[in-house]
């Protein structure tokens, strides 16, 4: 028995050795290897050559999310993420994604507060036509009343599902709007019910002429394809679509330096309680994005992080905990959550939330801690390499979002030189009273009411 014990002992030692393994001497994936082309008419292309499997991956990213929406004009960037699978020119309403389907490839897209991206990934022979139909809708998109209120009551539909049915599916709402003041991360990316109903088809005319153009597009080409070939076919394809007949907007409004905590008080028909605590982070890119990233991953994330393990193993203050880093084109937020336990205080969950970050600020996070976050961080690296989409998606973030290339390979050299010294400076740096919002959402009826300390 003694035996057995000690060889586990050594087994666990053994496993507990390899799993901390410095990072800097695991092998570095191969950098991406990518062709960046620029068309007369303003379109920006990457290309990628992977000729590991006989599939092309195509994503267009056009440069527009909810944050270039105007005021009662919300939900614009998803709503034409919906129409734009409803005809063109040449191509009838939903035939683009059943001739996807039919040579055996998939098709789909997705908006966010800072882009909108349409995806096809197809036998490697089908890429002409796929870069045929990309390039017909950008030029040629059918937008028809009867088309337009028609997926206006789908978009509508799907806003009930996702967000106004299931129980707290309106909380990143309240959260976002609370705690930005003037900055259009305050609006959901789904838009408003009244923005909705509100919308006409003008208006959405007006926002394909402005955004739906060449000059605020990118395409990723990533796999099995002939860089000459496809050349040729941006120019047949592509670089005829005219160009805007002026600038696309970027005029977003800057949210201003926040100098007192914002308290936030709603009432909702909810079982529990909720308790959130929000600080304004940087944006994606920035130096100080990092080590934010790597203390978002000790402090929030998952059933191992500290306020998880705290508010519900330790303390038993709240049925869940957790929080989500919204690291975007602009300077975004950093949330905490907690739903409390029946007869368990809101006072406390928020002391014991609030108490998390400033533990950060005094005593950082420990070496353990540094390094399984720096693992996490180089498996998904790692894992994302395996496919095309994935490469596509970090060359479009890099180009689109970071706006330098080169750090689609160089991020994970800056992940690996987070210290721990950089974790506890950019925690006091942004962990402050003044940047903080504390917001209470209590189960009753719907009333709220602010203050500020």
């Amino acid at each position: 028995m003694k035996k057995v014990s000690l060889l586990l002992f050594a087994l666990l030692a053994a496993a507990v050795t390899i799993y901390y393994v410095p990072l800097q001497a695991a092998v570095r994936p191969p950098k991406l290897q990518y062709q960046r082309l620029v068309l007369p008419n303003g379109m920006v292309v990457i290309l990628s050559e992977d000729k590991s499997t006989p599939i092309v991956h195509v994503e267009l990213w056009y440069h527009v999310g909810s944050k270039n929406e105007k005021p009662g004009r919300t939900g614009f960037a998803h709503f034409f993420e919906h129409m734009m699978f409803k005809g063109s020119r040449n191509v009838e309403p939903e035939q683009h994604t059943s001739i996807i389907a039919s040579v055996g490839g998939q098709a789909n897209a997705y908006t966010n507060e800072d882009t909108t991206v349409f995806w096809q990934t197809i036998p490697a022979q089908y890429l002409p036509l796929v870069m045929w139909m990309e390039a017909d809708r950008m030029a040629s998109l059918r937008i028809d009343e009867k088309t337009f209120v028609t997926e206006r009551e789908v978009v509508k539909e799907e806003r009930r599902m996702r967000i106004e049915n299931p129980p707290y599916g309106l909380l990143n709402e309240l959260i976002t709007s609370n705690a930005f003041d003037v900055h259009p991360y305050k609006n959901p990316v789904i838009g408003s019910m009244a923005d909705l109903n509100a919308a006409t088809i003008d208006d959405v005319r007006d926002f394909y002429k402005t955004f739906y153009v060449p000059e605020n597009a990118t395409m990723m080409i990533v796999g099995d394809f002939d860089t000459s070939t496809v050349t040729n076919l941006l120019n047949q394809y592509f670089a005829r679509v005219p160009k805007a007949a002026k600038p696309v907007p970027r005029d977003i409004p800057v949210e201003p330096q926040h100098t007192k905590e914002k308290r936030v008080n709603l009432e909702q028909p909810w079982p529990l309680p909720a308790i959130i605590v929000t600080y304004h982070v940087p944006y994606n890119g920035h130096p100080d994005s990092y080590p934010m990233f790597v203390m978002s991953k000790t402090l929030s994330d998952g059933q191992t992080s500290r306020i998880y393990r705290k508010l519900v193993y330790e303390t038993g203050l709240a049925l869940t905990a957790f929080g989500s880093s919204s690291f975007l084109e602009q300077p975004g937020i950093f949330s905490a959550v907690a739903l409390v336990n029946p007869g368990k205080s809101p006072d406390e969950v928020e002391q014991a939330l609030i108490a998390e970050f400033d533990k950060l600020k005094t005593t950082g996070i420990t070496e353990r801690e540094l390094q399984r976050a720096k693992n996490q961080f180089a498996r998904d690296y790692v894992v994302s390499r395996l496919s095309i989409k994935e490469k596509a998606s970090q060359l479009g973030h890099a180009e689109v979002i970071q706006k330098d290339m080169a750090s689609a390979d160089g991020e994970f050299d800056t992940f690996l030189k987070v210290s721990l010294e950089d974790v506890k400076r950019v925690a006091q740096k942004y962990f402050v009273p003044e940047g903080r919002m504390v917001m209470r959402i209590m189960p009753r009826g719907g009333l709220m009411k602010e203050e500020a300390k």
